[in-house]
């Protein structure tokens, strides 16, 4: 008798072991559905450092509305971030972990009116809170599912990023005279043209602009002002190659894995997701997965940089655990720079005969949706990175990592095992390998601001 998979508990049940079925799993990466390029990588990504980018993310992500009285106490049950005072006009980065105090899911919040709040970002957090919603005694309602799609006719909204050192002067031409003072991370209004947007002041990696948006059925006639205005302050529409790039430099974790795998207390969450939804979709890699232990791949949120945000103003899932993490378990997050010589052994085993290391896709290293891998001193397990990209600004490979703030020191030499072990698991995105041992340096500021 055939036993049908409908939720993620049913996928997990039917594998087994829920680490193989991550660390095997047979997904493959995540295509940005947009184009991949509009010119090339490399100067799509110098444009946002000399001149400005136009990047279109109406296409990726999750925008989910909830309404009703009860929509701040929702979010303040289930986030680590204070809601005093949040209100009309105001954003929010939003975490929210499991009872253990491991992150399930992040994304912005954008509050346009009393009341009523939209979550955009990956699935993983509004699926959590939409969970919640429907069980527990909340008078809130999800009013609209905003899915990914390539088909704007699919999207309520375009969503649109202008970046760079050009950006303000072109988007004060389009808004017929200086923009609003919009402080950083705070939200606000102006125009592209005949069209009012609202925006949020959303710097990516320390370069002047802002992300907007504003009803889809006007967005070909937004963009394409945009982009005929921009003509003279050279802006660069990006592709989706480069995306994951401007995360990286941005100093944002974005491919970490949603801590619902494991837990009896997580089991009805796991009975409420589909075995084909975001979570479910899910693979582990690296050499973390030597451990052989899903849990290796949670994160806290002081691992991402997020532990400014959990206040201990209200009650919320996962703030004992929280309270309770010792100072010691408290990584910062940092840039790792990878030694060059390191890097071009990588690339320079392809062409040899004898062992093959890893290979390191350009510009962006990842070959499962939740990489990881260890971080050594002096051969000691001391923390993790994540996946590795190419910044054509600073040429070289960086990753993002999470190690002890005693070693988040300027020049901090540590290394780290690129790779998985047994010459590499079955996913399709990894070719038979070997482990190498690499030599990075600790940048203890991820987010550059020159």
């Amino acid at each position: 008798m055939t036993t049908s998979t409908k939720t993620l508990q049913d996928k997990i049940d039917k594998a087994g072991d829920v680490w193989a079925m991550l660390y095997n799993a047979q997904e493959h990466k995540f295509q940005f559905p947009v184009q991949p390029e509009f010119s090339n990588w490399v100067d799509e990504q110098i444009a946002w450092r000399n001149a400005c980018i136009f990047q279109n993310m109406s296409h990726h992500m999750t925008d989910v509305f909830f309404e009703g009285p009860d929509v701040v106490r929702l979010l303040s049950d289930f986030g680590i971030n204070s809601f005093a005072g949040f209100g009309a006009m105001q954003a929010k980065q939003y975490v929210a972990c499991n009872a253990d105090g491991y992150i399930i899911g992040d994304a912005v919040l954008f509050c346009e009116e009393e009341n009523k709040v939209s979550v955009v970002g990956k699935p993983g957090a509004a699926n959590w809170l939409r969970y919640q919603a429907e069980i527990g005694d909340y008078d809130v309602t999800v009013t609209k599912i905003d899915p990914p799609s390539p088909n704007l006719s699919d999207r309520v909204r375009f969503r649109y990023q202008v970046q760079g050192p050009n950006a303000d002067k072109l988007l004060e031409e389009l808004n017929g005279g200086p923009l609003p003072d919009i402080p950083f991370f705070k939200m606000g209004k102006f125009n592209i043209g005949p069209h009012e947007v609202l925006a949020l002041n959303h710097r990516m990696s320390g370069a002047p602009g802002y992300e907007f948006w504003g009803p889809s059925d006007v967005a070909v006639e937004v963009r394409d002002l945009i982009l005929e205005a921009g003509k003279k302050y050279d802006l660069t529409p990006i592709g989706g190659r480069t995306y994951p790039v401007t995360a990286a430099v941005s100093g944002w974790v974005g491919s970490i894995l949603p801590a619902v795998f494991t837990g009896d207390d997580m089991r009805a969450y796991r009975e409420w997701l589909p075995a084909g939804g975001f979570e479910a979709r899910h693979s582990i890699g690296g050499s973390v997965g030597m451990s052989k232990n899903v849990e290796d791949y949670y994160r806290t949120p002081y691992d991402l940089g997020y532990g400014f945000m959990a206040k201990f103003d209200h009650e919320f899932v996962g703030r004992e655990a929280l309270e309770k993490l010792a100072p010691e378990k408290r990584l910062k997050k940092v840039r790792l720079i990878w030694n060059s010589d390191d890097v071009v052994d990588i690339y320079a085993s392809a062409l040899k005969s004898g062992d093959k290391y890893k290979k390191i896709e350009m510009p962006v290293g990842s070959y499962a949706t939740a990489p990881c891998d260890r971080v050594q001193l002096d051969g000691k397990d001391v923390g993790v990175s994540f996946a590795p990209i190419y910044s054509e600004a600073d040429r070289s490979c960086i990753s993002l990592g999470s190690i002890p703030a005693e070693l988040a020191i300027e020049g901090q030499e540590l290394s780290l095992i690129w790779g998985e072990p047994d010459g590499g698991s079955d996913k399709p995105t990894v070719e038979a390998h070997v482990q190498k041992i690499v030599r990075v340096r600790v940048d203890p500021k991820p987010i550059k601001r020159d």
